[in-house]
């Protein structure tokens, strides 16, 4: 019998929950740290924004968990949804659709979590503060209540991240004027629902889900819409079956011209298009953040590049006791990659199976960053698993 560890999971959303489902099962000792009241994670729809979620955005301001817009619906059906051995597809709860909306989501994590026994492991309203390694194979972990303020701290033998990426937005920084543009600007983190946008000009960039979303549920109250995407392979348009919604180039002339974006609301297109906005939508992503590991120097993200971690999880330098689950995206079948990610853990933990070594680890991890640079990928794909299969 292999010896039980003491394991903190640093979040309760679908990430953090199969996780401690699985080091539950090798009867590991688990605590997961929630820091709302509730599991659930970036699924748990909350109506509040940011009161200084304008961008340039205030570091100060008071965060909002939450991303979720009302009208959320999966971009992936039931069948893909679940997991090995608890199927979303053979689940009812009110809404048929073949894509449901968050609330179905939401209730099946919950119905996760109670078949499983997972939500005793969790200590709800405990924001963590600080990950530390203590002292040679132990991690001190210190957190905060969300009730009361108080700190306290504990030691455990592994730390398994899994607080997600849909908090810290990342917005479009680099358009010509946009920081100096004195109209209304949001990141889809702070978009609930389309009235705030009545008879306006708005401009969305982004090409994402989000993106797609946003300006279309918005066009039904939005004078106009203006999608801005950088792919290559946009064609300007007005689409055929919106009769306000048109797609543009990028809002930027890659360094032929100072200025784009006007403070008299005019923002120019890549292709020469210019209109006159009301407000810009940036659906433009999040920044992986893990301010609780700021103590700890070794762990680092550059342009949302988190590393060195051997096959997006294992940190090498503490390897299996210092792990990420849930950075890879694009998958198409998030909920498996999951599942499988945590089982590695689980059963790397367990000692069941065995991991390279530090060094070799570490050359692997080198390799594929060169092979991202020598296929013109930048950093910020480095989690992507749609631009690795197109690799290799």
């Amino acid at each position: 019998m292999t010896d039980s560890l003491n394991v903190a999971v640093i979040g309760a959303g679908i990430a953090g929950l199969v996780t401690a489902r699985e080091l539950l099962r090798e009867n590991h000792q688990v605590t997961v740290f929630e820091k709302s009241p509730q599991i659930g994670g970036t699924w748990v729809y909350d109506g509040r924004v940011e009161v200084d979620g304008c961008i340039p955005l205030d570091p100060n301001r008071t965060v909002v968990h939450g991303s979720l817009y009302a009208s959320l619906r999966t971009n992936l059906p039931r069948p893909l949804m679940g997991f090995s051995d608890f199927s979303f597809e053979d689940k009812s709860y009110g809404d048929p659709r073949l894509f449901p909306g968050h609330e179905e989501v939401l209730k099946f994590f919950h119905d996760f979590a109670k078949e499983f026994g997972v939500v005793k492991a969790i200590r709800f309203n405990s924001e963590v503060v600080r990950v530390e390694e203590s002292r040679e194979g132990e991690f001190a972990v210190e957190w905060r209540s969300m009730v009361d303020g108080t700190m306290d701290q504990e030691v455990f033998d592994v730390v398994v991240v899994c607080n997600g990426d849909h908090t810290e937005p990342r917005v479009a920084n680099d358009v010509p004027g946009i920081q100096e543009w004195s109209r209304k600007q949001v990141h889809s983190h702070n978009y609930r629902t389309p009235e705030p946008y009545q008879d306006q000009v708005v401009v969305v960039i982004g090409s994402g889900p989000s993106a797609a979303d946003i300006s279309r549920e918005i066009s039904k109250t939005a004078k106009e819409v203006h999608l801005s995407s950088r792919s290559s392979n946009v064609k300007v348009k007005r689409l055929d079956e919106y009769r306000n919604i048109w797609q543009h180039m990028k809002v930027l002339f890659s360094g032929m011209k100072q200025t784009c974006v006007f403070n008299d609301g005019t923002v120019e297109f890549q292709e020469g298009d210019s209109i006159v906005a009301d407000a810009i939508i940036h659906c433009t992503g999040y920044k992986f953040r893990f301010p609780f590991l700021s103590a700890n120097d070794t762990v680092h993200v550059d342009d949302n590049r988190v590393g060195p971690l051997y096959k997006h999880v294992f940190f090498p330098q503490f390897a299996p006791r210092l792990v990420f689950i849930g950075l890879t995206y694009n998958s198409g079948i998030l909920f498996r990659i999951l599942e499988l990610q945590a089982k590695w853990v689980a059963l790397a933990l367990s000692k069941k199976i065995s991991l390279p070594s530090k060094d070799e680890m570490l050359a692997d991890v080198f390799k594929f960053y060169k092979e991202l640079a020598e296929n013109g990928l930048s950093k910020r794909h480095t989690h992507s698993l749609r631009f690795q299969v197109i690799i290799f």
